[in-house]
């Protein structure tokens, strides 16, 4: 009987598409490193979760306001964990979980050394506010070298307003602002007028620091111990009430618990209606500051999106205020540059997440359009992070930190143990049962685990370097499941093959007749797990989405590795003298098996009869 056309005859062509595609997916994981094989090792990484390495989880209980419904405040946890979700994927952190638990608790885990700054960036629960610098300073604890060699201010610091201090010819329409990112990050380029403004208390002004130096000469020299005061800082003091200088001159930075130090409780430094004092770094520098009230807050603004700069090779912030905003931000702007020009401290307006300054720009002309452009030498991260914090920066609801859970690197590392010798012994035993059982299909069955086990690796790897798959515990669990699927759709091939040479059919057509009647069977089964796994990553939260992901990953690898490599290796070994003779180890012999015509041998033996002699 000849074997039907297709695949079934041509098993080379399937086993050729086998190793293009683990090729690929080779070279898809070195990428730019092809050619430099020393670097395959940190390309070749699995990206693990939390559970299996390190990291934080966090819990955030919601504070429900007094005469909010029920209703309300379940739109608000959900809002609060939708802008949550948005803070962790603008930042990058992909691998990031955030899960609402119960009515009021928010669960966010980060796996990784970067968990603290996450951590951070989710659980502010202040609103976003803008305030006018009435005062700043450098949080200046120990003696500094005199700021110029006399009380007489420097010759080209005069009246006349610099080149930098006049208005840009776009200010009337779309204004622009120069911005020198905070928290801790380094100042980019092409912000030395911000920055000489900034340090004028601390080093020689550039000449075109200020337009008003020559009415308000230099100090001489700054203190020579303890902090700076409101003597020492740039502004105008008769702006900042009694109570407010007293908290500026107490004020230290450099302590982790300003905060609490100058008087603050619960989220006092978060009210708009009164002035303030707050902490924030500028290209380094650490610097204090005293601020306004706000009348613009974070739920004023429409969008904030970061892109190139359409003047310059630079990327900017664009920022976009929903009506009630706009008016103000319009109002405010136009007040502070009218009065301060770009020549003072008192034109910076400060951007306060969870009272702590995260930018301090200096306004270039009245935004009365709605719209507001933050301008400087950012990188793309630089403004990328900060349109996020004006985007996501108000929360409807307070939430306060009820624990936090740090898992280490030792914790993290036994369990992934524990994980892989799991699957390592559930590999064995299969392994062991297709010996005994199977004998030389065992072979078979063991390459084809392996294939299937080769074609996981390099998926996760590629899954967890391009799209931030991390793999967790119940991951782990997934593919250890698989175990079991791969091997159920070769023992059921294998079982109908058997099935076949029972009926005394040869090998080449047993093995055609059994494929044609295990396929269906097999790829019945893989839908059923896949369509399995798929809901139940769809319904699922948490650690059960891992399971289902790995499940139904390892579910097409499945279906994959059977008809490109078990199908195609069982039809050439039938082609083999051991196999296709139906050897005693082969696992196909078809007196072990009970065959009704044994094909052993090539045909059977002809009986012949004697013919009586005739009689005489």
């Amino acid at each position: 009987m000849a074997p039907p056309s297709g695949n079934v005859s041509r098993p080379g062509r399937a086993l050729a598409a086998l190793g293009v595609l683990i090729v690929v997916l080779f070279l898809a994981i070195v990428g730019g490193n092809i050619a430099q094989p020393a670097k395959w090792g940190s390309d070749f990484k699995v990206k693990l979760g939390l559970d299996l390495t390190s990291g934080t989880t966090v819990a955030l209980e919601a504070q429900a306001p007094k005469g909010v419904s029920s209703a309300q405040f379940a739109t608000d946890m959900t809002q609060a964990k939708n802008i949550m979700e948005s803070r962790v994927n603008g930042a990058g952190f992909t691998e990031a979980q955030v899960q609402q638990q119960g009515s009021n608790i928010i669960n966010v885990s980060v796996p990784g050394a970067n968990s603290q700054k996450v951590i951070d960036l989710v659980g502010t629960t202040a609103q976003l506010l803008f305030r006018q610098v009435l005062l700043l300073a450098p949080n200046t604890t120990t003696a500094t070298p005199s700021a110029t060699p006399s009380a007489t201010p420097s010759p080209s610091a005069t009246a006349t307003p610099s080149a930098t201090a006049s208005p840009t010819a776009t200010a009337s329409t779309k204004a622009k602002v120069s911005i020198a990112p905070g928290g801790g990050q380094p100042a980019p380029a092409g912000t030395a007028r911000l920055l000489a403004a900034h340090a004028k208390a601390s080093a020689t002004p550039s000449p075109a620091a200020s337009a008003t130096a020559s009415a308000t000469p230099t100090p001489s020299a700054t203190p020579t111990s303890g902090l700076s005061t409101t003597a020492d800082a740039e502004g105008d003091a008769s702006l900042v009430s009694a109570h407010t200088k007293a908290l500026f001159d107490k004020l230290n930075c450099a302590s982790k618990n300003w905060k609490a130090e100058v008087g603050y409780t619960g989220t006092q430094y978060n009210a708009a209606n009164i002035q303030t004092v707050s902490c924030g770094t500028v290209g380094g520098v650490l610097y204090k500051y005293a601020l306004a009230k706000s009348v613009v807050v974070g739920k004023d603004i429409k969008s904030a999106t970061a892109g190139l700069s359409s003047t310059s090779v630079n990327w900017q912030v664009n920022v976009n205020f929903k009506s009630h905003g706009a008016s103000e931000w319009s109002t405010l702007t136009t007040n502070m540059y009218n009065k301060y020009g770009t020549s003072s401290a008192n034109d910076y307006i400060a951007m306060v997440l969870d009272g702590v300054v995260i930018s301090a720009p200096v306004v270039e002309g009245a935004m009365t359009t709605g719209t507001a452009q933050i301008t400087g030498s950012f990188t793309e991260n630089q403004a990328t992070t900060l349109a996020n914090q004006l985007s996501y920066g108000a929360l409807p609801l307070t939430f306060t930190k009820q624990s936090i859970n740090t898992i280490s690197p030792q914790l993290g590392s036994d369990q992934l143990h524990a994980g892989l010798l799991a699957g390592a012994i559930g590999l064995l035993l299969v392994v062991v049962y297709c010996l005994l059982y199977y004998r030389g299909l065992a072979v078979v069955a063991v390459s084809s685990l392996i294939i299937a086990s080769v074609l996981v690796f390099e998926a996760i790897i590629l899954l967890g370097k391009y799209e931030g798959l991390a793999l967790e515990l119940s991951g782990v669990a997934g593919l250890i499941v698989a175990i079991g699927i791969t091997a159920d759709s070769f023992v059921v091939f294998f079982e109908r093959l058997r099935d076949e040479v029972r009926d005394g059919r040869t090998l080449r057509t047993a093995v055609e007749r059994g494929w044609k009647r295990a396929r269906r069977t097999v790829l019945v089964s893989d839908t059923v797990s896949f369509l399995a796994a798929a809901l139940l990553w769809y319904f699922s939260i948490g650690e059960v989405k891992g399971f289902a992901f790995t499940l139904g990953l390892t579910t097409v690898i499945d279906v994959v590795v059977v008809f490109l490599f078990t199908k195609p290796m069982i039809t050439l070994l039938a082609r083999t003298k051991f196999f296709g003779q139906g050897h005693r180890w082969s696992g196909l012999d078809p007196a072990r098996l009970g065959a009704r015509a044994p094909w052993r041998s090539s045909r059977p033996a002809r009986v012949t009869t004697a013919t009586p002699p005739k009689e005489a």
